[in-house]
């Protein structure tokens, strides 16, 4: 436990990315949340998130993901993609719950969730049917 906070200290931990290739092809490095508790975690509780990083969620299915802002302080972007890397959904500007009933976003059927800043879907010009390459 102590190497694993080390290296997170010190940067030796790297994180994978990304490549989104759109008009304006760009990389995304991602954290993985690919177990359940991950998943409901989420990006909960974190003040901000750090320009062209991402959370990549992966599922072990395709089908349509409920999404809500529970405890998430930033506003977010969220790419739905499927199991073949293609864009099959977004959800562009979800704000941050502050209320006791969060409003929920159901994609279409999806094997990853990728939660960008919000704005990076605008920006970098995705759409849906954009491509994503595994670097």
């Amino acid at each position: 436990m102590i190497v694993l906070f080390l290296l997170l200290v010190y940067g030796c931990v790297s994180y994978p990315k990304i490549k989104i290739l759109s008009n304006s092809s760009v990389e995304v490095i991602v954290e993985i949340a690919d177990t359940a508790a991950q998943h409901y975690k989420g990006l909960m509780f974190r003040d901000s998130l750090e320009e062209g990083a991402g959370m990549l969620f992966v599922f072990d299915d395709e089908q349509s993901r409920a999404f809500w802002m529970k405890n998430t302080k930033i506003p977010l972007d969220i790419i739905f993609i499927s199991s073949d890397f293609k864009i099959v959904d977004i959800k562009e500007n979800f704000l941050p719950c502050k209320t006791l009933h969060c409003e929920t976003y159901t994609s279409k059927p999806a094997k990853y969730a990728l939660e960008v800043n919000v704005g990076f879907v605008d920006e970098h010009e995705i759409v849906i049917g954009n491509t994503i390459m595994l670097n």
